[in-house]
């Protein structure tokens, strides 16, 4: 049997106790359904995947303790004015390093990506949680932890391979970036808006129309980001009470069904971002209180004179 180059991939990853699966050939997005529950590292399934297929290597960042640091390549971008001056998601890293006085965390195990960007890999401290990002950190720099994945080295993409750059130990992920990294709390709530039925009810389908056209009209790089915003927001109206939770989710849903599939989006992604904002959402109500009708005050009788 000729060795398949991408199961000595998936292997060397299982190896270092990461949990994997397939992708599609050539590609990144997952060809199994439950990637993340279903991503292992026993080797007798991975033979079983890999022996005869020329599938991709991902790698399940948070069930294998891993946070990855992707950065992106400008692409002759011009960066915003806070990073101006960079050309890339490497740049804007070593930028905030310097406005915390610390070296580059580039001592760690790295993948250079086709597109001439880098997968910087660390290890996730124990007891902490954090997920997925975009642009959060920076220009250019995104972040996969739970409820992610990155594609492994020995992998193949339109423009070339995915390959080892720096090999060795892992860091672990800086306390920094691990702050950096952690989403704030949310603010207390304010005080409940005071409209009538009539428009507490066009209010809230106002705000769902508006976050929902959003997320459909969003473009590779920003859909992450205005998916999150529009699910912690309607997340909050589902904790007043002014939307039902299902209406919410579903409508969500139907607004990414335009994206799945495109570039690297999938429905398990879309799913666990709608979950984490209208979660988040849920801890910041946003009630509409009911304004009583008007009446008017009952007048005494009239007393006509004898």
């Amino acid at each position: 049997m000729t060795w398949n180059p991408l199961l000595g991939a998936a292997l060397d990853a299982a190896d270092r106790g990461w949990h994997v699966f397939p992708l599609v050939r050539a590609g990144k997005v997952p060809a199994l359904r439950n990637w993340e529950q279903r991503a292992t590292t026993d080797k007798r399934q991975i033979y079983r995947w890999w022996a005869n297929a020329e599938a991709n290597v991902g790698v399940a960042t948070g069930r294998s303790g891993l946070v990855v640091i992707d950065l992106d390549d400008g692409r002759g971008a011009t960066a915003p004015e806070r990073f101006v001056g960079a050309r890339n998601g490497r740049d804007v890293l070593a930028m905030l390093a310097a406005e915390v006085g610390v070296p580059v965390p580039t001592d760690t195990y790295e993948v250079a990506t086709p597109g001439g960007g880098s997968h910087l890999y660390f290890r996730s401290t124990p007891g902490l949680v954090l997920r997925n990002t975009v642009g959060s950190l920076g220009w250019k720099i995104d972040s996969r932890s739970v409820g992610g994945y990155c594609v492994a080295a020995g992998s193949a993409g339109e423009d070339g391979v995915y390959r080892v750059v720096r090999d060795g130990e892992i860091a672990e992920l800086p306390g920094w970036l691990a702050r950096a990294l952690t989403p704030a709390p949310p603010p207390a709530p304010g005080p409940p808006k005071n409209l009538s039925a009539g428009r507490a009810s066009a209010y809230a389908g106002a705000i769902l129309e508006s976050e929902t056209r959003a997320v459909a009209a969003a473009r590779t790089g920003t859909r992450h980001r205005a998916l999150l915003k529009a699910a912690r927001t309607l997340g909050r109206l589902v904790g007043g009470g002014e939307l039902a939770d299902h209406d919410a989710r579903a409508a969500l849903l139907q607004a990414c069904s335009g994206h799945v599939g495109i570039d690297g989006c999938t429905l398990d992604e879309v799913r666990r971002t709608i979950e984490d904002g209208v979660a988040y959402g849920r801890r910041l109500p946003l009630r509409v209180s009911r304004a009583q009708p008007r009446t008017e005050q009952a007048r005494p009788p009239r007393l006509d004179r004898a």
